[in-house]
């Protein structure tokens, strides 16, 4: 393999172990110092139906998947017939030497669609497998290489080894017998490997020298029975302090980090994994930074609903508290409402969207970019609302902190809008730094800054931000409702309050698209002259970087506009980029470009060409180079459709 990273994938029933072998690989590779990059896919029931985890490793820094597997360490018959055909031509497969008989119309949890589809396949190439060993054989014909191992066999020897009698006992490790395989063949230092291992299990001294024992074993006999891969995974030297995160611990540790003292949630996917990680987490202390003061502890409530998720959230707000709540598609419609009760109360309730294939339930463990516009118009009538999108994991945690400061110093609802792809990916980036996170309340009184004076809540200002206290301020009264209020919150229905106090509430969004810095609103990469501008938001943009970089190589300029906030939009900015190029290029996770007719709306700017994908998977560097390189040849269509992922 000429290619300077390397793609290991797990794939098997769910429950089966592939996430823990999946995070001991990459956690192994990080401590050898290379780049890491993973992506887990999964389906919506608990256990026995088809997950994978794709691990990318490099010396160089990694910002997305690709579009090939190196090396398929399949647990079943299953996730061989998935994903025969992207092992690239010198990788190779790894799996149990039990399943070779299995019929493939006897694979059970194969759906008939995808049946439908296999055979379709299977007719284009001209082949007739009978068996899963069959399949295997014609992968091999195209270079490769099938490394079969009985696992049996291998348990039987770790008996031995253990003095464990009752070999069912030891079919749980199954999972780290084929780590150690995938590992031996690619010839990987052990010692690493034995160190992830040693930090994902922690204090339980039994279960880690059980299972690096099962791995030593297992690539002992890779090392030595496997000579023939003809690729070696080294570690590299580093300097560099880096953690490994996934993104929605990345959202977690950005509130912790930004003042968060209390997160509503109802379980949801993918947002769930984000308030379980703050769960566990409740009690915290920041080091070194301004922020120390900030230590102490997190009230996460799981509700009944997500109803009382977001009213829940608006309420501890009301008190002075930096308040949060978390969810996805559905839920999100379920707070609309909610939303709208914050808005006309101008609380600085921030909502965390993570985004998933809709409409209804849709696609619950997978991806979807397809909420933007719902994010900007949720809730009925008019009222200011900033939404801040996040394109990678680094910018998740910063982001998460930098909401909170928006809610308050402009006194209204922030909706920072993510996705799957970001909530369920993992990657080896440098350690934050804390000290870029500056905590700001806005106009944030306290007992003195009232005492003895008429205080109201809504008092017209003429920016229309009005001074705050928190609820239980003693001395001071106030009233929060749902309907129309004057100055103290008391309700009305006359014609000329309300129409001020509408303007006071707008006024708000005006203020914030000229305060807020557009290095805060928006990215932008490549060459400034470039006569092609590629413009997306949210998780495209590792995919983006990298194929812009292939492109570079081969002497394309090109450049890539990154919205990061798309309401309030910095027009102006956009309309300066975009009226330079000659070729414009849009990339998003839905249908209907919602990002770029939200840009045509705001410039009058029409897009000229849009690559698109909504197939539940995340857009990889590989679609996107093959999709620029049409256009930048004249011979792509209007609208390219990606269809990358199993």
């Amino acid at each position: 393999m000429s290619r300077d990273d390397f793609i290991w994938m797990a794939g098997g029933p769910q429950g089966s172990g592939v996430d823990s072998s999946a995070n001991i690989f990459a956690r192994a590779c990080c401590y050898g110092g290379l780049h890491v990059y993973g992506q887990r896919e999964y389906h919506s029931n608990i256990k026995g139906l088809h997950s994978y985890f794709h691990i990318r490793v490099s010396p160089n820094e990694l910002r997305a998947i690709a579009s090939r597997v190196d090396m398929l360490c399949a647990f079943d018959a299953d996730s061989v017939v998935r994903h025969v055909w992207e092992v690239s031509a010198s990788g190779g497969i790894v799996c149990d030497a039990e399943i070779l008989p299995k019929k493939l119309t006897e694979i059970p949890t194969l759906s008939a669609s995808f049946r439908e589809e296999f055979q379709k396949t299977l007719d284009e190439k001209g082949i007739k497998p009978e068996t899963v060993g069959d399949l295997l054989n014609e992968a091999k014909k195209g270079g490769v290489k099938i490394y079969a191992v009985s696992y049996l066999e291998l348990l039987k020897l770790l008996s031995k080894e253990l003095g464990e009698e009752k070999l069912s006992k030891l079919t749980i490790m199954t999972n780290i017998l084929a780590l150690g395989i995938s590992f031996g063949i690619v010839n990987y230092d052990k010692k690493y490997v034995a160190t992830a291992i040693e930090k994902i299990f922690g204090k339980k001294a039994k279960i880690i020298s059980t299972n690096v024992l099962a791995f030593n074993l297992a690539h002992d006999y890779a090392t030595m029975n496997f000579k023939d891969f003809g690729f070696s995974l080294d570690a590299v030297q580093t300097d560099e302090k880096r953690i490994f995160i996934q993104g929605t611990q990345a959202v977690a540790l950005g509130k912790l980090a930004g003042g968060c003292r209390f997160q509503s949630y109802y379980p949801i996917t993918p947002a769930g994994d984000e308030s379980t990680y703050l769960e566990e987490n409740e009690v915290f202390e920041l080091e070194k930074t301004a922020l120390k003061q900030q230590g102490g502890s997190i009230l996460v409530m799981q509700t009944e609903d997500e109803i009382a998720a977001v009213n829940m959230a608006s309420s501890a707000a009301l008190t002075g508290a930096r308040a949060a709540t978390s969810t996805s598609g559905p839920g999100f419609s379920l707070m609309v409402e909610g939303l709208g009760w914050a808005g006309i109360n101008e609380v600085p309730t921030v909502i965390s969207f993570y985004q998933r294939g809709g409409p209804s339930t849709g696609l619950p463990t997978r991806h979807g970019q397809e909420d933007l516009r719902f994010a900007l118009h949720a809730s009925h009538g008019e009222f200011p609302r900033i939404i801040l999108c996040s394109g990678d994991v680094e910018e998740c945690f910063y982001d998460a902190a930098r909401a909170f400061n928006y809610a308050e110093r402009y006194q209204t609802p922030v909706i920072h809008l993510t996705d799957k792809a970001i909530a369920n990916s993992s990657k080896s980036c440098g350690i934050f730094d804390t000290n870029l996170i500056k905590i700001e309340r806005g106009q944030l009184l306290t007992e003195a800054d009232v005492s003895g004076k008429e205080y109201k809540r809504f008092r017209f200002t003429e920016s229309g931000i009005s001074p705050r206290v928190p609820l239980g301020t003693p001395g001071v009264v106030f009233w929060n409702t749902g309907d129309e209020h004057n100055e103290i919150g008391h309700i009305t229905e006359n014609p000329a309050v309300r129409t001020r106090m509408v303007e006071k509430r707008m006024k708000k969004l005006k203020l914030a698209d000229k305060e807020i810095l557009p290095q805060e609103r928006v990215n932008f990469f490549g060459d400034e002259d470039a006569p092609v501008t590629i413009v997306s938001w949210g998780s495209p943009k590792g995919a983006i970087l990298e194929a812009m970089e292939r492109l570079r190589r081969e002497n394309y300029k090109i450049n890539f506009l990154q919205i990061r906030m798309p309401h309030p939009l910095p027009r102006e900015y956009i309309a300066k980029v975009l009226g330079k190029a000659t070729k414009r290029i849009d990339v998003e996770g839905n249908y209907s470009a919602q990002m770029a007719g939200i840009i045509q709306e705001e410039t009058c700017i029409s897009i000229d060409y849009f690559v698109l994908k909504w197939n539940g998977r995340p857009m990889t560097s590989d679609e996107l180079y093959d999709a620029f390189l049409l256009i930048l040849q004249d011979k792509a269509p209007v609208r390219q459709v990606l269809t990358y992922g199993s």
